[in-house]
């Protein structure tokens, strides 16, 4: 055997960590090498694709080694998990329209008001971020919704205006469900797989918005597609849209709090009396009577009828038909008396939903982990994740469009379903490529559900909000048109994967992400935008012209590096913290260290589950250290060990 060459400070190169160390002791001494199956392990673990579905193997006793006490403990088991999980199920779907209610009370006014400046609304640039902020405000695209077609109907809006707004509450939806992968941040690979699968609805959505806005305001497409459809049928008014979703979760949620939506649309649409009145209904039972009344009006022009109009003096009374309305019955909800403001009652419900909503997720995805084992779990994700036979692949993605639209129109609330597939993602149950076209099919399965409710809208308001859940509806269709059928147009699921693997590296990075995207840069386009569309163009030029830059020469740097200058052949002429995480993380890390030294008990469970990781990954790194089976090394070893 060859001697092996010496390093500078009179050591071998010897076995290697996994940074590249010697595997040395602290008192120097070579610990035992790693052995050949240990890092042929190491390899595959290497090449393992992160975003491959993990097995999920069987771990008890199979079914036919039980005697007939175990098989009825397992079916008692089964079902008892299976109950559970519906419960848990039930109370996260609560937690969320709880969580919606919160976020009206706390920022509901604050929408209102957004609405309520026609100028700005008039930009389609700040009518796009003013969506996202109201959805994001109030949790509910069918709340904003609302609010625009309320505008739209009393001519405080015009439809075309709308349009960027409806892009905009598309955007702000999907927050929800980010919010929701957020929870699986425990598992550095079920949040690397759930942080992609949520996301992949935001990229989805921002890109088909890059596209479509621009095209809309040069050529007002949906206006003028949804405007042929609205004047060439007789469309007549409908029922209401199903309610399927709030028959269940109501008899819970109304004994927690009940708002009174119409504040909102009455602080938009310019209503003085609306500001002063309270989000939370008090009264769930009124009658309105209609009485004769003298009332004093500025001249006789504003008489009801000549026959019934006096004038003493500068005086005039004319006999008028004024509606009172009278409180019956109370609501019977635990803030009906609480005499709290708005937004202690918002950030109580806030704080207590968000602890719900959190508890109930973890134990879904526990309860999962040990249900879907063995054969169920080889069943459940055939079915899911296998395409049909060549040729017929490509109608796989489709038919899951119509599920999840269907799943959508039946529990009217896109966030929902998309929340609730997303810790199916974490663990690997639905692969991301099959979580893409449902996400598509939510998409279109809400709006379905909005048209319903505009067809149910009165005879004046009927064309208009119409017309504007109709443009909601294809904004969504051109947008799967353009991002669905060619599979190399599919960006959204690469921008997603890329997404999820930086925040596994940077945990940290999902919460800066949520907030660049969904708060500080509508509120800085919407500040921009306020200032004067010369303040925008200025700023946002420029900004665009370098992110394209950026983009155009990153692509070029990994498919094409030959055709850029040296020194672009990379971002080592930046200073660090411009094109790396690494020095972000270490001021992170520090600041957290920091807090959980002094004084933040929640920081110091996180380092404790951190410790617990960094414990198994040593612990698997151990179990690899095995001696080699060779007799001459073995012999060579003497009771002290010396430096080769």
């Amino acid at each position: 055997m060859a001697p092996r060459p010496e390093l500078e400070n009179g050591t071998s190169d010897g076995p290697l960590d996994r940074d590249g160390e010697g595997a040395k002791s602290k008192d120097g001494v070579i610990l035992p090498a790693y052995s050949t199956a240990a890092l042929v392990d190491d390899e595959q673990q290497e090449s393992h694709d992160p975003w491959d579905l993990p097995a999920l193997r069987d771990t008890g006793v199979k079914w036919s080694d039980l005697d007939t006490k175990g098989k009825v403990m397992r079916v008692v088991t089964s079902v008892g998990k299976i109950c559970l999980l519906l419960g848990f199920l039930y109370m996260f779907v609560c937690s969320l329209d709880v969580l919606s209610s919160a976020f009206q009370l706390v920022g509901g006014k604050a929408a209102g008001d957004i609405f309520q400046d026609n100028v700005v609304l008039s930009n389609p640039v700040a009518g796009l971020v003013i969506g996202v902020l109201v959805t994001v405000l109030v949790q509910s695209s069918s709340t904003s919704s609302s609010i625009v077609v309320s505008m739209v109907s009393s001519g405080l809006l015009e439809v075309r205006s709308a349009v960027p707004i409806i892009m905009g509450a598309n955007i702000g939806t999907s927050v929800t469900n980010t919010i929701v992968a957020m929870m699986q941040a425990g598992d550095r690979n079920e949040f690397r797989r759930a942080f992609g699968g949520a996301t992949v609805h935001d990229f989805f959505n921002w890109l088909s918005v890059l596209v479509l806005l621009p095209l809309e305001v040069a050529t007002g497409v949906l206006y003028r597609i949804t405007d042929i459809i609205i004047t060439s049928f007789n469309i007549q008014t409908g029922q209401d849209a199903p309610d399927i979703l709030k028959v269940i979760t109501e008899p819970l949620t109304k004994n927690i709090i009940e708002l009174d939506k119409s504040v909102i649309s009455g602080i938009a649409t310019g209503d003085p009396a609306a500001r002063n009145k309270s989000l939370i209904k008090i009264w769930c039972k009124t009658r309105t009577e209609i009485s004769l009344e003298n009332v004093t009006v500025p001249g006789p022009a504003n008489c009801t009828s000549p026959d019934l109009c006096w004038t003493e003096g500068n005086i005039t009374t004319t006999l008028k038909n004024v509606s009172e309305t009278i409180n019956v019955a109370k609501c019977k909800h635990i803030f009906a008396n609480a005499n709290l403001p708005d937004l202690a009652v918002g950030l109580i419900l806030l704080a207590l939903s968000l602890l719900i909503l959190c508890t109930c997720l973890i134990l879904i995805v526990k309860l999962l982990n040990s249900m879907l084992k063995g054969q169920v779990a080889v069943v459940i994700k055939k079915v899911l994740n296998t395409d049909f036979p060549f040729p017929f692949g490509w109608v796989t993605g489709y038919i899951a469009m119509f599920v999840g639209a269907g799943m959508t129109f039946i529990v009217q609330s896109s966030s929902v379903f998309t929340s609730a597939i997303t810790p199916l993602v974490g663990i690997g149950v639905i692969s991301i490529e099959r979580a893409y076209p449902l996400t598509l099919g939510s998409n279109i399965g809400t709006t379905t559900t909005a048209i319903l409710a505009a067809l149910a809208s009165p005879g004046d308001t009927l064309a208009d909000s119409l017309q504007i859940s109709l443009c909601h509806f294809f904004f969504n269709i051109f947008g799967i048109l353009l991002w669905y059928p060619i599979p190399f147009m599919r960006v959204p699921i690469r921008l997603a994967k890329a997404l999820g693997n930086r925040t596994a590296k940077y945990r940290w990075f999902a919460a800066v992400y949520l907030l660049l995207c969904f708060f500080i840069m509508p509120v800085t386009v919407l500040g921009l935008s306020i200032a004067g569309w010369q303040v925008l163009v200025g700023v946002g030029v420029p900004f665009i012209v370098l992110v394209i830059f950026v983009v155009v020469i990153n692509t070029m740097q990994s498919r094409c590096p030959r055709y850029l200058p040296g020194v672009l052949h990379n971002w080592d002429f930046l200073p660090r913290p411009l094109h790396s995480l690494a020095p972000w993380d270490r001021v992170v890390t520090s600041a957290m260290s920091f807090c959980g030294a002094r004084c933040c008990c929640c920081c110091k469970c996180c380092r404790k589950g951190e410790g617990e990781d960094e414990e198994k990954a040593s612990q698997m790194d151990r179990k690899g250290l095995e001696m080699y089976d060779n007799p001459a090394l073995a012999k060579d070893e003497g009771p002290t060990q010396t430096h080769f």
